[in-house]
C-alpha cells in the first residue's frame, strides 16, 4: 500500500464495487465503465484497483504545461487573442494510431507513468504569473486525469481565471455534471467523421454514439463548444460521412457552432499514409457548409483563406489570422460584422496580443 502514500496518487472519484465480485470495481468516469480487478488497471492505463478501491495514479502529475494561443485548441470563437496556461498528464482512453501526442497519451503503454508533481495552488498560481487568461486541460485526454482538473479549476475560476478543455467525448454525464459549473469552453475532438468502422480499427473505440451525449449534455450546461473533425486520407474522408457529423452538429447544437476540419499528418503508428490532400478538405468544407454550418474553418494549413473567420451573412471576412495569430480585428465591440451588423457567435472580447 506504498503506492497510496505518494502525493500524485489520489483515490478515484465516479467508482463503486461491483456486486457479486468481491474486491472488484466499475469505474464511472468515461463511457467505458470498466469493470477493474484487484491490483489491476483500467483502459486509461492510469487508474488502478488497490485493495478494492480505485485510485488515480496522475493527479497533478504534469508532463506539459506550457503558455499557448487559445487559437492552438482550437478556439476561435472563445475570448479570441487570448492565452491560456496548457496542462497534460499521461494516459487515454483511446488509443489512436495517429495520435501525434503519442508519448503522452500512450505513455503507460510505451515506457510507464512519468511527469512532474505540480499542485492545483501552484498551476493556477504559474497561470497568474504568466498573465494567462484561462487555463486548458489538453494534450492528452483531460478525462483521465479529472480529479485534478476539478480542482484545478474551482480554484482557476475563484481567481478570475476560465477553463476550457480539449476533449474526446467520452466522458459521462455524471462526471461532467460536476465539472459544469467550472468548465466555460470545450473543444471536442471527432476522428473521421465518427465513422464507426474507422473508431474501431485505428483507435479502438467500439462505439463514438457516447461523444454526441457529451456534446448535448455539454450544450444543456452551457459550456461554449466548437467541434474538431480529423480527416484522415484513404480510411477516413468520406463525404456521407461529413455531411451527416454536419447535420448533426446543425440539428442539435446550432448553425452557430465553431467546425473545424484538421489536416492530417502521418505520426505514430500511420506513418505509411499521405498527409490529407488540401483539395480534400476544402470539398469538405463546402459539403459542411451546404449542410448549415455557418464558421467552417481548415486547420493545419498554414496561410489558408479558411483560417479566417467571415460573416455569416453578408460574407465580409471579420477576423483575420496566420495560423494561431490575429493579424486583423474587423468586428465592433459587441462582435458585430461592421458592414451589415450581423451578430457573430464570439464570447468574450478580443484581446490583442502584443
Amino acid at each position: 500500500m506504498e503506492l497510496v502514500d505518494r502525493p500524485h496518487v489520489r483515490e478515484a472519484r465516479f467508482w463503486e464495487p461491483v456486486p457479486g465480485k468481491p474486491g472488484y470495481v466499475r469505474c464511472n468516469l468515461c463511457h467505458r465503465r470498466c469493470v477493474i480487478a484487484p491490483g489491476r488497471y483500467g483502459v486509461c492505463g492510469v487508474r488502478k484497483n488497490i485493495g478494492g478501491k480505485l485510485y488515480t495514479l496522475v493527479y497533478g502529475l504534469l508532463t506539459a504545461a506550457n503558455l499557448d494561443p487559445i487559437e492552438k485548441k482550437p478556439l476561435m470563437h472563445f475570448h479570441p487573442g487570448s492565452l491560456v496556461y496548457s496542462v497534460s498528464t499521461v494516459g487515454c482512453n483511446f488509443f489512436c494510431k495517429f495520435c501525434q501526442n503519442w508519448e503522452i497519451s500512450q505513455a503507460r503503454l510505451e515506457k510507464g507513468l512519468y511527469g512532474t508533481y505540480v499542485s492545483p495552488e501552484e498551476a493556477v498560481e504559474e497561470a497568474k504569473r504568466l498573465g494567462a487568461d484561462g487555463i486548458s486541460y489538453t494534450y492528452n485526454e483531460p478525462t483521465i486525469f479529472y480529479e485534478w482538473m476539478l480542482d484545478t479549476a474551482r480554484l482557476a475560476k475563484r481567481e478570475g481565471l476560465f477553463n476550457t478543455m480539449v476533449t474526446n467525448g467520452y466522458m459521462t454525464p455524471e462526471a461532467l455534471a460536476e465539472l459544469a459549473p467550472y468548465l466555460d469552453a470545450a473543444t471536442v475532438d471527432f476522428k473521421g467523421s465518427g465513422n464507426r468502422e474507422f473508431y474501431r480499427k485505428f483507435m479502438g473505440v467500439p462505439d463514438p454514439d457516447p461523444i454526441y451525449e457529451t456534446l448535448l449534455e455539454m450544450k444543456k450546461r452551457n459550456i461554449f463548444i466548437e467541434v474538431t473533425d480529423l480527416i484522415v486520407p484513404l480510411v477516413g474522408d468520406d463525404e456521407g460521412d461529413l455531411r451527416r457529423l454536419a447535420r448533426w452538429v446543425v440539428d442539435n447544437l446550432g448553425p452557430e457552432t465553431p467546425f473545424h476540419l484538421l489536416r492530417f499528418y502521418p505520426h505514430y503508428k500511420m506513418l505509411g499514409y499521405p498527409p490529407t490532400p488540401v483539395k480534400t478538405l476544402e470539398k469538405l468544407a463546402a459539403a459542411a457548409k451546404e449542410e448549415g454550418l455557418e464558421y467552417v474553418y481548415i486547420g493545419n494549413v498554414w496561410g489558408h483563406p479558411l483560417e479566417d473567420t467571415y460573416c455569416p451573412r453578408c460574407g465580409y471576412r471579420v477576423v483575420d489570422r496566420q495560423g494561431f495569430r490575429i493579424v486583423e480585428w474587423n468586428l465592433t465591440e459587441d462582435n458585430r460584422c461592421p458592414r451589415c451588423g450581423y451578430k457573430l457567435n464570439i464570447v468574450g472580447t478580443y484581446r490583442r496580443r502584443v
